[in-house]
């Protein structure tokens, strides 16, 4: 469906580019919304910044969310969650609270996060499958009064969009397959990214 994410990067660009002229701060979801988002920022003249969400992976199933914690501390857990086991999920929760403040301190270590209230905010993420982690920044971020507040995923199914709907003003996704297995079959290059380079594209100046 896509060559690599800044292909549906660019795709997502064309969709958002009514908002050019706006200065809209493009806060991306580590790490592979980052390079997407590094793409669309440029693209509409805007900011790039990282909204720190962690998703909570299944028990044997990593890949699938079963909730997100926000950088807030804010938890989000999914129907599914009720299945763990209490003092797991516990464990896990604290596991990803600690990995977002490390990756702050990693990724803007000389400035504090972009302020978003009173912007157009664009939520940026390569994809989703259940809309855990996405949702859980759009409700974290709306508690921050932006403007306007715009999800963009290169792919999601359409349940998951359906469910994002409500809590943006605005949901941009090119593709929307019924048949939905993971995010990185929608992708012919789909690989990590590397603290490394959210690091460069967060310090890098726009054109």
């Amino acid at each position: 469906m896509y060559r690599d994410r800044l292909e549906a990067a660019r795709r997502l660009a064309e969709a958002l580019g009514h908002l050019k002229g706006e200065h809209p701060l493009v806060l991306a979801i580590p790490r592979g919304g980052v390079p997407m988002g590094r793409v669309i920022a440029d693209a509409l003249e805007g900011e790039l910044d990282v909204v720190l969400v962690r998703k909570i992976g299944a028990p044997g199933n990593p890949e699938y969310a079963i909730g997100a914690v926000s950088e807030d501390g804010s938890v989000h857990l999914e129907e599914q969650a009720g299945q763990c086991r209490q003092e797991w999920l516990t464990r896990a929760i604290e596991e990803q609270r600690q990995l977002i403040d490390e990756r702050r301190r990693r990724y803007t270590p000389v400035r504090s996060p972009i302020d978003p209230v009173g912007r157009t905010v664009v939520v940026v993420d390569d994809g989703s499958a259940t809309g855990a982690t996405m949702a859980a920044a759009l409700a974290t971020l709306r508690q921050r009064a932006p403007a306007r507040l715009i999800a963009a995923l290169g792919v999601a199914p359409p349940d998951t969009l359906a469910r994002l709907e409500a809590l943006a003003d605005e949901v941009v996704c090119p593709e929307a397959p019924n048949r939905f297995g993971a995010v990185g079959q929608f992708f012919a290059d789909f690989d990590q990214v590397e603290d490394s380079e959210v690091i460069r594209l967060l310090g890098q100046a726009p054109p």
